[in-house]
C-alpha cells in the first residue's frame, strides 16, 4: 500500500481533537521577512538574469529562488532573501514550500517509477490509474462524474472547448448518427460542414490562457494577443460593481442584468450570422483581468441562458480551484441548479485537466488526446495535498484567515481612501485595487522591498493568492508592513 503523511503538527492535532487541527506552520518556517541586499533583484539574480537572458527570454524573472532553502510560506533568493509569499507562484502552490508531505510523496519506489517511467496515459496507463483517478481526482469533484488529465490550464482550457464543439454537433447531427465522408474530408481542408464555424462566447476581462484557441477567448492584456490571429467570437461585458457591495445592491443587479442581456443579444446575433454559438466560458472570478466578481444570481441566471440556447457551460476554476475561496471550487458559493457542464482546473490542483458531464465525453477514441495527457506524479502530489487538506481542515482555516486579512484591508481601505478602494474576494483569495496603476505598480514593489510577495492583476488591483497553510500570524506580519508602506506614499 502507498503510504500517506501528515506533518506531526497535524497528527498531534488529530490524536487530541484540538482545534490546532487547522496549523499547518511547517516545522522550521521562518519567523518573518528578511531582506538583505539594498535592491532586488539582489546580485547574484542579476547575474543569473544576464546569463538566462543570452539563452532565452527573461525579461519576466523577478528574482532567481532557492527552493532548497524556501520553506512553508516563504521563499527565499539566491541572495538570501526571504519573503513572505502570499502571491505563491501565481496562485499555484497549494500548501507552501517543501511540505513534508510532499517531499515524501517519492520516497515511495512505486510512484517514483511512475514518475521515471513518465507513461503515454491515453494509450498506456499504469494498473494503478483507474483507482486513482477515482480516489483523488473524483474525491473531490464538484459534481461531475468524469475527468480527464492535462498538462496545465492553457491545455486544459484548449481541450474543453473541443468538447463543447463535439458536443454541439453531436447534438445537431443526432446522437448515433456517423460522420458523413463530406464532413471527413472538408475538416482535412479546414473548411465546412467537417470544420463547422461555431463560436464560444467569453467575457471582457477573461483570462483562458495563450494557446491559439484560449487566445480568443482571452481578454485581459493586449500583449498576450498582440500580432495572433484570432478567431471572430462574440464577447460579453462582465459586470463591473460598485463596492462596497451591501450599500451597491439595486446598481450592481442593474449592471448583472445589463450584461445578461448582452450575452442573449450576442448569442441570438451570432446564430442568426450561421454562426452558432456552442459554449459559454467564463471564470468564477476573473483573475488576471482584476479580480472581477460576479454574484451568485449572475452565474444562476447565465446557467439558464446557456441551457436555453443549448450552449455548454465552462467555469474556468484553473486559478480558484483547489480551495483558495474558502469551497473546493467557486462556483459551489454559486448554487447553481446543476453542476457545470465542464470545470476546468490546474495550478492548486498540481494537474491539469478538467471535470464534464457524461454529454460532454467524447464517443470516439483520439478526439480528446495528447502523448502525455498529464502526468501521474502530478496526480500523486495531488494526492498528498488532499490529504493535507482534509487532515488539517485547511478550507476553515482559509475561511477564518481570509476575514481576518479581508478585515484589515477594508481597514486600510478606511483609512486610505484616497489611495485603497474596492476591497473584494472570496476566502484569501482577494484584491484591492489603487487609485491608478503607477501607485499600485509602487505598492507591489515597495512590498517586496520589505519582503512581501504581491501581485496585480487588471489596471490597478493587488492580487493575494497565499496557500492555503497562511496562518494568522502572516496577516499579521503583511498588515503591519502593508502600513508601512500606505504610510510612507501617502
Amino acid at each position: 500500500m502507498w503510504t500517506r503523511c501528515v506533518t506531526t503538527v497535524a497528527q498531534n492535532a488529530i490524536k487530541t481533537g484540538s482545534s490546532r487541527a487547522a496549523s499547518s506552520i511547517v516545522s522550521g518556517e521562518p519567523k518573518e521577512p528578511k531582506i538583505v541586499t539594498s535592491e532586488i533583484p539582489g546580485p547574484k539574480s542579476k547575474k543569473l538574469i544576464a546569463e538566462l537572458d543570452s539563452v532565452t527570454q527573461s525579461s519576466s524573472v523577478q528574482f532567481f529562488a532557492d527552493y532548497e532553502k524556501s520553506l512553508g510560506n516563504y521563499i527565499t533568493d539566491v541572495d538570501g532573501n526571504v519573503f513572505l509569499d502570499i502571491f505563491m507562484q501565481i496562485s499555484s502552490m497549494p500548501i507552501g514550500y517543501n511540505h513534508p508531505a510532499m517531499l515524501n510523496v517519492f520516497k515511495d519506489e512505486k510512484r517514483l517509477k511512475a514518475l521515471v517511467n513518465r507513461p503515454a496515459l491515453g494509450s498506456f496507463p499504469g494498473e494503478y490509474w483507474p483507482k486513482k483517478l477515482k480516489d483523488v481526482l473524483l474525491s473531490v469533484s464538484p459534481g461531475l462524474p468524469n475527468v480527464m488529465t492535462m498538462m496545465c490550464g492553457s491545455c486544459s482550457n484548449e481541450n474543453a472547448f473541443k468538447c463543447l464543439f463535439m458536443t454541439y454537433m453531436k447534438h445537431q447531427r443526432g446522437e448515433n448518427v456517423d460522420f458523413s465522408e463530406l464532413e471527413k474530408s472538408s475538416c482535412m481542408v479546414n473548411q465546412p460542414p467537417g470544420a463547422p464555424d461555431l463560436t464560444l462566447l467569453s467575457f471582457h476581462g477573461g483570462f483562458h490562457g495563450r494557446t491559439m484557441g484560449t487566445l480568443s477567448t482571452t481578454h485581459s492584456k493586449a500583449i498576450h494577443k498582440l500580432d495572433v490571429p484570432a478567431f471572430d467570437w462574440p464577447t460579453a461585458s462582465f459586470p463591473k460593481y460598485k463596492y462596497p457591495l451591501e450599500e451597491h445592491f439595486k446598481e450592481n443587479k442593474a449592471e448583472d442584468d445589463k450584461c445578461l442581456a448582452q450575452v442573449e443579444e450576442l448569442i441570438e446575433e451570432y446564430n442568426k450570422k450561421g454562426r452558432p454559438v456552442a459554449g459559454i466560458v467564463v471564470e468564477p472570478i476573473q483573475s488576471e483581468g482584476g479580480d472581477n466578481e460576479a454574484s451568485p444570481e449572475f452565474f444562476q441566471k447565465l446557467q439558464r441562458i446557456a441551457k436555453k440556447y443549448g450552449a455548454g457551460l465552462l467555469i474556468d476554476e484553473v486559478q480558484t480551484g483547489g480551495g483558495p475561496t474558502g469551497k473546493m471550487w467557486c462556483h459551489e458559493h454559486f448554487d447553481l441548479e446543476t453542476p457545470p457542464d465542464i470545470v476546468t482546473f490546474s495550478k492548486k490542483m498540481i494537474t491539469g485537466g478538467f471535470y464534464h458531464n457524461i454529454d460532454q465525453k467524447p464517443a470516439q477514441p483520439y478526439r480528446i488526446y495528447n502523448t502525455w495527457l498529464g502526468d501521474p506524479g502530478k496526480l500523486f502530489l495531488l494526492e498528498a495535498f488532499l490529504d493535507v487538506l482534509k487532515q488539517q481542515n485547511l478550507l476553515d482555516q482559509v475561511n477564518s484567515v481570509g476575514a481576518k486579512l479581508k478585515s484589515g484591508l477594508h481597514d486600510y481601505e478606511k483609512e486610505y481612501p484616497s489611495l485603497l478602494n474596492s476591497v473584494r474576494g472570496r476566502g484569501t483569495f482577494l484584491a484591492v485595487n489603487a487609485s491608478t496603476t503607477a501607485l499600485r505598480d509602487k505598492l507591489v514593489g515597495n512590498l517586496k522591498k520589505k519582503g512581501i510577495l504581491s501581485g496585480g492583476s487588471g489596471d490597478n488591483a493587488i492580487r493575494f493568492r497565499p496557500s492555503l497553510t497562511l496562518q494568522q500570524n502572516h496577516v499579521e506580519i503583511f498588515l503591519d508592513r502593508f502600513g508601512q508602506v500606505l504610510k510612507e506614499v501617502k
